[in-house]
């Protein structure tokens, strides 16, 4: 069969009528072969259900996608020929002590001279503990009839110090070691702890950990205009829940959450705190947005504007106004006056780089979406006929070129250039191959021109939302804490809060790991990242966005203050 589809040359048919019909034939071909691959993997789901229910194994899981490829990267693609400096070993060891090593005399012959050292470097590692024991001075004044006593140090508290406590939120996290196995390491270390102890540190019931947790979150927050935002599927109590993550290159964070709606999102943006809700002119243009009727709107419109209200306030005064209110018209209410209350807040997020999920659209003022997502739609396709399988190649090697063009631009962005690079868009994205799907796909990219040419008018945004996808990763490889092993003394109201821990140990976001290089990263955050200008050639104070460079910030270099400033690295 393939040989015979790889015979077939359209372009080569002088019928026009015949061309598109054979054309047609093509297309339908990749339709029933995607369908047959579609049973293929909801047989295979079924089988191994069947089978786990008879008791022999068997994968709960969601049914795999056999019509995707194993592998969705585009890194080849987008790699570029870059030349590599080596750079030794040694130059990133630092020494801690030097010993000078003798011969001894006795064994050298008689007319042996001295001709200087030879160095060797050699990496050792040394796990000691630094138990103290305290003597608090105390007094007592008889005039008060009061005891005083001598207060610990900083960070102390209880029996453990801040440093064997931040080494066990590591090894949780970052190494995905258990309880009972991080207990067992300190155990050989000289430490008596329990794998109680440690769990209540990992699952909240230490508050200390929250308390610092909300605090990076805002300060990150604070940061920067603009944010990284993804999510990923976990489970919590057997039962499946979202990890949002919120990033910039100074920090990360973490929030388990039942739901993934826009309200969710908003909830994540505003760290937590208690929902609030607004009316006014933005939120009644939501709501003819949303599709809310005309009469439902005009109800709402009578109801006080520019006032800040809880969400049980809010609902009070709904089941008031309107007691006939059903539940999507309820949902679409509350979601346009929590849009309105967060965008009236100083201190909101002016542009969120994300993917395309509904949840994320006019939460931020401005949307720049992930080229690699995008990019995404296009490397899972797997047509069948060969001349398809061309096309794609082609476009797919278009279309990276061109975003090689854009992080060009992002180094040296200028208004003539931003006005080529939007017409080669254009002329990109209105490309007509005769392969449906892939002309399709095209169409939705060019759909979504303004938010995947965000850069254009704000070059120091990222092209991709990558720096969210390793935390993610590492967020999601995680499982809920009741599923553990070895997990004790686990409060159901503290395991979605068992994985907003990982934030206060994600002071700086990692290099590129899942879908990228570390070159391509750097490369993507200058000194300036943390800030929005306005665009090209229009760069005056009044069309600046608030937040902009911070020098003691917007640096890399610096990306360690968080971490610093709210936990205390370990010390061996």
């Amino acid at each position: 069969m393939d040989q015979i589809l790889r015979s077939v040359d359209l372009a080569g048919i002088q019928d026009e009528r015949a061309r598109e019909c054979i054309r047609l034939l093509l297309n339908l071909i990749e339709s029933l072969t995607a369908d047959l691959r579609k049973s293929q993997a909801e047989n295979l789901y079924l089988r191994e259900q069947l089978k786990r229910r008879k008791g022999g194994g068997g994968k709960p899981d969601q049914p795999k996608n056999t019509a995707s490829p194993q592998s969705q990267s585009s890194e080849k693609e987008r790699a570029e020929t870059k030349q590599r400096t080596r750079r030794g070993k040694l130059e990133r060891v630092r020494i801690d002590r030097e010993e000078v090593l003798k011969l001894d005399p006795a064994a050298l012959p008689p007319d042996a001279e001295f001709k200087g050292y030879e160095d060797v470097v050699v990496q050792e590692l040394r796990i000691a503990t630094d138990n103290v024991k305290f003597h608090k001075e105390k007094y007592y004044a008889p005039s008060t009839g009061q005891t005083y006593l001598a207060p610990l140090p900083a960070g102390y508290r209880g029996e453990f110090g801040p440093n064997l406590k931040s080494l066990c939120l590591l090894f949780s996290h970052l190494c995905n070691m258990t309880e009972p196995k991080i207990a067992d390491l300190l155990e050989n270390f000289g430490i008596a702890i329990s794998s109680g102890q440690i769990s209540a540190w990992l699952t909240g019931a230490y508050p200390g950990i929250q308390e610092e947790k909300r605090a990076i979150v805002e300060v990150g927050l604070a940061s920067s205009p603009w944010q990284h935002m993804d999510d990923t599927g976990t489970r919590v109590n057997g039962k499946n829940h979202h990890c949002q993550i919120l990033c910039n290159p100074l920090y990360g964070a973490y929030f388990t959450t039942a739901r993934k709606d826009r309200l969710t999102i908003i909830d994540v943006l505003r760290n937590g705190r208690p929902r609030i809700f607004r009316l006014n002119e933005e939120a009644l243009d939501l709501l003819h947005r949303f599709g809310v009727s005309k009469r439902v709107a005009e109800q709402v419109g009578q109801l006080p504007f520019h006032q800040d209200w809880s969400e049980e306030e809010f609902e009070h005064r709904l089941a008031e106004k309107i007691p006939d209110l059903s539940e999507g018209p309820r949902s679409r209410i509350a979601e346009a006056a929590a849009l309105a209350a967060y965008h009236a807040e100083s201190g909101h997020v002016r542009l969120l780089v994300c993917d395309d999920a509904k949840q994320f659209k006019l939460v931020a003022d401005e949307l720049a979406l992930c080229w690699i997502h995008d990019g995404r739609h296009y490397q899972s396709m797997t047509p069948c006929v060969p001349q398809h399988r061309e096309w794609l190649e082609a476009f797919r090697q278009r279309y990276w070129d061109f975003y090689r063009e854009l992080l060009v631009y992002r180094q040296v962005p200028a208004p003539e250039r931003a006005a080529q690079l939007r017409e080669k868009f254009d002329e990109l994205f209105s490309t007509v191959t005769g392969y449906d799907e892939l002309d399709q796909r095209i169409a939705r990219t060019r759909a979504d021109k303004t938010y995947l040419l965000m850069v254009l008018d704000h070059p120091e945004v990222p092209l991709h939302n990558n720096p969210a996808e390793p935390a993610d990763g590492a967020g999601a490889s995680r499982g809920a804490p009741a599923q553990q092993p070895g997990r004790a003394g686990c409060a159901d109201t503290s395991q979605e809060e068992s994985g907003e821990l990982r934030s206060a140990l994600t002071g700086r976001c990692p290099d590129l790991g899942r879908d990228g290089d570390a070159a391509e990263h750097s490369q993507e955050t200058g000194s300036e990242l943390l800030s929005i200008h306005p665009r090209p050639g229009q760069r005056s104070d009044e069309n600046a966005l608030p937040g902009g460079s911070d020098p003691t910030t917007s640096r890399n270099n610096g990306s360690w203050f968080f971490v610093d400033t709210y936990l205390t690295p370990p010390v061996y």
